[in-house]
């Protein structure tokens, strides 16, 4: 295999069966759509959608001191969390830029699944098995021993219940069980990416076919379809999720990104970056970084990542994701603005289009929250 041959998922050859437009995802396969964007998008905001995710990266941590290896390498307070239960995080530099940002799912007494983004699998595992050292705790490159199934939406709940006898119901938001899901061993988690209530199921590679099809036949009466990865894009656009790559980087701390709550200074010990981000952090009250907020097009013309963010003939900002809202049907986009321009509402703000500055109107984030 060379190394410029893109990997495949174990759902390759039904993504294709199905017409779908495959993309290369950092270095994967994957499905870029199957129809319309836009249909998929309405689908898991009114019905239901079914992703494969099968490119994120899966890396176990084990051992008596599994958590204090996890407390030291992350930024987040891993060793509070209950098992079942799963937590947002990022993992840093020492100097305070995030490497990537993460869920840590808690197994067992002693056992982690750290799930990485796809572009930054390697440089995860890399920093976990060198922060390693010392713990009594091993790290597992677990990413080829996991297929990884999304189903979004509000008609989630009961497609996966027809399939299971987990107790859906008492599965919190950011938790995991394990289960069967139609004859299948997996790994139930309450997460997603859309803004909509859904879940996320790790099963073995050998068994992913089998659930796509049973989630696919029990979800047809409710209006589920599959969905790529555009769709999941413009879904989490609108729920104001951030993307690495696009809102995090190493040239921010999560401070810089306006997320400096999932920084715990309150644990005990050390942690990589903790003096870059206790600096960080005084830097941000005493000069205020720019702050992410929400920009929505008065016209129709759509801001794409890197367009600048003007006001007063002067660039107060960068966009930083951008694409046609399908919910709002308006062009949005997130950006990084100085702190003078950011209040919701604020006048005379526009995104410098090809030369041609076009009105936005400021407002909070996110651009869409769901009904509970």
């Amino acid at each position: 295999m060379s190394s410029t041959e893109l990997r495949r998922t174990a759902l390759d050859a039904t993504h294709r069966a199905l017409g779908a437009t495959m993309t290369d995802f950092a270095g994967w396969d994957m499905p870029l759509r199957y129809g319309s964007e836009r249909e998929e998008h309405v689908a898991v905001r009114t019905r239901a959608g079914l992703f494969d995710l099968s490119h994120m990266g899966e890396i176990t941590v084990t051992g008596p001191q599994a958590a204090e290896l996890l407390d030291f390498a992350l930024i987040g307070n891993i060793g509070t969390v209950k098992p079942g239960r799963a937590r947002y995080t990022m993992i840093c530099r020492e100097d305070g830029g995030i490497l990537d940002d993460l869920i840590v799912y808690r197994l067992g007494e002693a056992r982690y699944m750290v799930v990485a983004n796809a572009s930054n699998a390697q440089v995860v595992l890399d920093a976990l098995t060198g922060r390693a050292a010392g713990f009594d705790a091993e790290v597992r490159d677990d990413r080829d021993a996991y297929a990884l199934l999304a189903v979004q939406g509000p008609e989630s709940p009961g497609i996966l219940a027809s399939l299971t006898d987990a107790d859906l119901d008492g599965l919190k938001y950011y938790a995991g069980l394990p289960g069967t899901v139609a004859g299948v061993p997996a790994l139930i988690a309450r997460t997603g990416y859309t803004g909509e209530d859904g879940f996320e199921l790790f099963v073995r590679p050998e068994h992913a076919v089998g659930l796509w099809r049973a989630l696919t036949e029990a979800g047809g009466g409710a209006g589920l379809i599959p969905c790529g990865l555009s769709c999941r894009d413009t879904l989490r656009l609108e729920a104001g999720m951030p993307l690495y790559g696009n809102e995090l980087s190493t040239a921010l701390t999560p401070f810089d990104a306006g997320l400096g709550r999932v920084v715990k200074f309150e644990k005990e010990g050390d942690f990589v970056g903790r003096a870059a981000l206790t600096e960080a952090a005084e830097r941000a009250v005493s000069r205020p970084p720019r702050v992410l907020v929400g920009l929505v097009a008065e016209g129709r013309r759509v801001p794409r990542s890197g367009y600048q963010v003007v006001a007063g003939g002067e660039v107060i900002g960068e966009v930083t994701s951008g694409a046609p809202s399908p919910t709002l049907g308006k062009p949005i986009a997130m950006a990084y603005v100085d702190p003078a321009h950011a209040a919701p509402g604020t006048e005379g703000v526009g995104v410098d289009i090809r030369g041609s500055h076009e009105p936005y109107e400021v407002v909070a984030l996110p651009f869409y929250k769901r009904q509970k």
